[in-house]
């Protein structure tokens, strides 16, 4: 069974930055053909995605509100996915979430404004909290 295990998360104040990573489990051979991302929800509102990656080409997407300021990277060795967050805002506050889709066509713009749960695996969430 695939098991995503996030961490990094924390309080920061505003123009701080934050590293999140995202490691799937067990199945190794299945990093390079998944879409892999990071939703954020914000009290109130619905998950939305904000970045996503597909690992086999380190093609990369990025939200509006994010892009210029929140950079994916990833570690094939250890099938992990980094997302650093840098110039942190108070709107920036939620619940993070990690996710992977193993039957993403590698479209990731596509797969991050499509994609909901419950298709794919998602991690337990890790909260952000920027203070003004």
């Amino acid at each position: 069974q695939v098991e995503l295990v996030e961490s990094g998360g924390g309080s920061v104040q505003a123009g701080g930055s934050l590293r999140l990573s995202c490691t799937i489990s067990p199945m190794r051979y299945t990093f390079d053909w998944v879409c892999m991302g990071w939703f954020r929800q914000i009290p109130g509102k619905e998950r939305a995605g904000i970045a996503g990656i597909y690992p086999h080409n380190g093609m990369t997407y990025y939200d509006d509100s994010v892009k210029g300021r929140f950079t994916l990277s990833q570690d094939n060795a250890e099938s992990t996915v980094y997302l650093q967050m840098n110039d942190l805002r108070s709107d920036d506050t939620g619940i993070y979430y990690c996710t992977a889709d193993p039957k993403c066509s590698g479209n990731v713009r596509e797969w991050l404004l499509l994609h909901r749960i419950p298709h794919g695996h998602w991690g337990q969430g890790t909260q952000v909290t920027v203070s003004s």
